[in-house]
């Protein structure tokens, strides 16, 4: 099935013409695929890397994503980026990540060299070519467009997209708000999924999959439990007990930093322990309140204490309240809960193999040395090094793979108000597809830039 939005523009091969029903043939068509390839990629702000791995002046690392390859380089002038090729004949400059400061970039097939700027330094036997075909200009190495936010390089290979942040949307007021500039990488794993991109994507979109999935998260969020949520409050119910709540909100905290390593850290269940004796209203939401706030002051006076530049918990979470997972279109997630987070990034290796990443993310005291992150060797999906949570969405997805591939099954079911992100990212897809012009892609973006648990929403095409 193909649709075209409206007149002049492409069609859309297996387009979302309901909302609520995503074509299970958008997970592994190659055609499909393709179009992503073409069409997509080329046109949206790819997380590129973290501003720690390109820490000093020559520090370099390279950027992949299906055939594109980029080098991002931090310069004296800021971070620049450059398409991954000898002018030439076209060998890739760089592999991994270096320094060339000292050297520059140097070809290892006949040894051209260019600086960190991009400029072209040394052709072996210049006389040997036509002088056409040394300009100056048309040496320099190909400028890729790179824009830092948050922490992290996000290159675009198109010259005319939108900005990135006029892309992102309010999204990064609530981000900057909690200082996430300032994380560090803790650590950082990755592992290959037979699963198509979208698919690996979309478990972390909607907390629906919680009592199946992750039962022992599950068991913390029934009536008269601890929902993490921006005030911190729980449903009550007539036998409510405070201690028992408070209790009950440590062993969640503690589940969730030994399921997730990282997202809360175990010096913050360790703040929260230590509040397990003090004193509390008799009444829900009053007591949840609270715990919440003592907790958030706790972690907020602490690390600041230590050097670390953790803000106000507290007033963001009145100012600037978050979801437990925050999405960056088309393939980047943060999961905030107080000073730390996790990151996720997803990039796509076939029509059903993915490239899925986990950083953890901490709040260190400002100026102490943290290592260069190093991108890490893909682990199996089920290494019990993995965190349990991720383990137990890893099993699922390959199931979920062959499942689409079932003869008979159509298209997913999506419910409007808790699975609305899977709806909107999929239909703003489809835009790019379709070519729908630049701004109106960018406003469907800010409104697809959201946290889980969304309703399906309006994207204005």
């Amino acid at each position: 099935m193909t649709r075209s939005p409206s007149p002049g523009l492409r069609e859309v091969p297996l387009a979302v013409n309901d909302p609520q029903r995503i074509p299970a043939a958008r997970y592994h068509d190659r055609a499909f695929f393709e179009a992503e390839a073409r069409h997509l990629w080329p046109h949206v702000w790819q997380m590129a890397c973290r501003l720690e791995e390109i820490p000093e002046i020559g520090d370099w690392i390279e950027y992949t994503n299906l055939d594109t390859s980029v080098i991002v380089v931090r310069t004296p002038g800021g971070v620049r980026a450059f398409h991954n090729a000898c002018r030439h004949r076209g060998v890739q400059l760089g592999v991994g990540q270096g320094n060339c400061r000292a050297k520059g970039f140097i070809c290892p097939f006949h040894g051209w060299r260019w600086d960190m700027e991009g400029r072209n330094t040394f052709v072996h036997m210049p006389e040997l070519f036509d002088e056409a075909l040394l300009d100056s200009a048309d040496l320099h190495l190909r400028s890729c467009r790179v824009e830092t936010w948050g922490g992290s390089a996000f290159i675009n290979l198109d010259d005319a997209a939108p900005p990135l942040v006029g892309c992102l949307g309010p999204i990064t007021e609530r981000l900057d708000a909690r200082n996430i500039a300032d994380l560090k990488v803790d650590w950082w794993s990755s592992t290959i999924l037979s699963v198509n991109w979208k698919l690996a994507m979309e478990a972390f979109m909607e907390s629906y999959h919680l009592m199946r999935t992750h039962p022992q998260l599950h068991a913390f969020s029934t009536k008269g439990a601890t929902i993490m949520g921006a005030d911190g409050t729980a449903p009550g119910d007539e036998s409510f007990d405070a201690r028992a709540f408070v209790d009950k909100t440590v062993r969640h905290l503690a589940e969730i930093s030994a399921g997730m390593a990282g997202m809360v850290q175990d010096n913050e269940v360790a703040i929260a322990r230590s509040l397990l004796d003090m004193p509390l209203p008799d009444t829900m939401p009053e007591a949840a309140g609270a715990f919440y706030a003592r907790l958030r002051q706790e972690i907020s006076d602490q690390g600041r204490a230590a050097g670390a530049p953790v803000p106000d918990l507290n007033a963001i979470a009145v100012s600037h309240p978050v979801k437990a997972v925050e999405y960056m279109f088309p393939h980047f997630f943060v999961l905030p809960v107080f000073s730390a987070m996790s990151a996720y990034r997803v990039r796509p290796l076939g029509p059903e193999e993915c490239l899925f990443e986990t950083w953890s993310l901490a709040m260190y005291p400002a100026g102490e040395q943290r290592p260069r992150p190093l991108a890490p060797e893909p682990m199996p999906h089920d290494d019990p090094r993995f965190p349990e949570v991720p383990r137990q969405d890893y099993a699922n997805l390959p199931r979920q793979q062959r499942g689409l591939r079932t003869q008979g099954f159509e298209f997913m079911r999506l419910s409007r108000d808790i699975e609305g992100l899977i709806s909107n990212y999929q239909r703003l897809i489809d835009g790019y597809i379709a070519g729908v012009e630049p701004e109106r892609l960018a406003q469907g973006s800010r409104i697809v830039c959201q946290g889980l648990d969304m309703p399906i929403a309006d994207l204005g095409f």
